[in-house]
């Protein structure tokens, strides 16, 4: 046999608008979170004090690999 039971979920007035109200709060709250956290990139304190590369990088890659070329000729060289 199966029990039957009477639910009824009714809210009174003041129960409704407490709800409306904390449902409000709760959705100007994750929006005010939203738009304050950072992009993690621009806005990185490791960032600061920094500049962008310039176009003479590839002068400076040049240069280590020609670093790292003549110290392995010379120590084929010398053994």
């Amino acid at each position: 046999m199966a029990l039957f039971v009477n639910q009824e979920n009714t809210r009174s007035k003041l129960q409704e608008r407490l709800a409306a109200e904390l449902s409000e709060k709760a959705k100007k709250r994750a929006q005010d979170e939203a738009a304050d956290l950072p992009d993690g990139v621009k806005d990185s304190n490791y960032l600061k004090d920094t500049k962008q590369t310039t176009s003479l990088a590839w002068v400076w890659a040049l240069l280590g690999i020609i670093v790292i070329g003549v110290t392995i000729y010379f120590v084929i060289q010398s053994s």
